[in-house]
Formats: C-alpha cells, sequence, structure tokens
C-alpha cells in the first residue's frame, strides 16, 4: 500500500529549531557581565606601574565601589547618601548569599568577598578612608585599590 501525502498537511518539525533558540538564551546569559553595570566609566584612576588585576576564587563575590573626585559614593550608577546604611545592607546581602552556598555566617564575621574600589585620582583620602572603614565595620576584609598601570589614551 502506498501512503499518499497531502501537501496541505505538511508542518515542518520546530522542535530543533527551537532547541537552538533556547541554547543560545541559556549561552548568552551565562557570558552576560553584570558587573560593567557598576563600573563607572567617568572616573579617571590613578596610574600605578605595578598595577594588577584583583585575584579572587569563584565563591569570592565582588562589591565594586565607586567613589567620583567628590566623594561621593556610586553604585550601580546612583549616588548614595547614606554610605553606612547602604554598605551594612550590601553586608547582609552577602550574608545570605554565603548561607545559599551553604556557608554559615552571621553579620560581623568575615565576608567572602572582595571590595573593588575604584576613586577617582581626584578623590579626597578622607573619602576613601571613610568608605573602607564603613566596609570594615560590616564584615568586608579583602580590598582591592583599582588603577591603570599606564595612563589612559
Amino acid at each position: 500500500m502506498s501512503a499518499s501525502v497531502n501537501a496541505d498537511n505538511a508542518e515542518p518539525n520546530l522542535t530543533p529549531m527551537l532547541d537552538m533558540v533556547f541554547q543560545l538564551i541559556t549561552f548568552f546569559m551565562l557570558v552576560m557581565n553584570f558587573k560593567a553595570n557598576e563600573i563607572d566609566q567617568n572616573l579617571k584612576l590613578p596610574v600605578v606601574g605595578s598595577a594588577r588585576p584583583v585575584d579572587t576564587t569563584a565563591e569570592d563575590q565582588l562589591l565594586v565601589l565607586n567613589i567620583n573626585a567628590q566623594g561621593q559614593l556610586i553604585m550601580a550608577k546612583q549616588v548614595i547618601e547614606n554610605v553606612e546604611d547602604k554598605l551594612k545592607r550590601e553586608a547582609q546581602g552577602s550574608i545570605m548569599t554565603a548561607k545559599i552556598h551553604g556557608r554559615d555566617l552571621k553579620f560581623g564575621d568575615d565576608l567572602p568577598a572582595w571590595v573593588v574600589l575604584r576613586a577617582d585620582q581626584n578623590t579626597p583620602f578622607k573619602a576613601v578612608n571613610r568608605v573602607i572603614r564603613a566596609c570594615q565595620d560590616n564584615g568586608y576584609r579583602n580590598f582591592a585599590l583599582m588603577a591603570l598601570d599606564r595612563p589612559a589614551k
């Protein structure tokens, strides 16, 4: 017996195409860099010849803090008015993230995070010191001060 094929009822198999679309979406979600939004490109970082990248492990969290020339803390492109309160909330978030990963931490413990300080070259030391002290009061112990290894073009 021969089977008759009706051209009006032919439907393409979309399963392979949908599978490929979902794989592409997953790929782009995994490689997207969400930390890039936290970097303030308007800062003029100081130049230090021995500058090198931050050495972190996969378990370490990164907290990127930008301090402009006026001494204002900027996070995710927003000026933070109450620095101490904001850093306390960030520390609580780090504790929650650590608990999700199986680490039993409480407020005041050393946090498994790196604070990346990006201060403008004209930022007063008093402003940088205030942010560092607020971080230390909330359990942050690892700091990286960002600088350029050669002048920007």
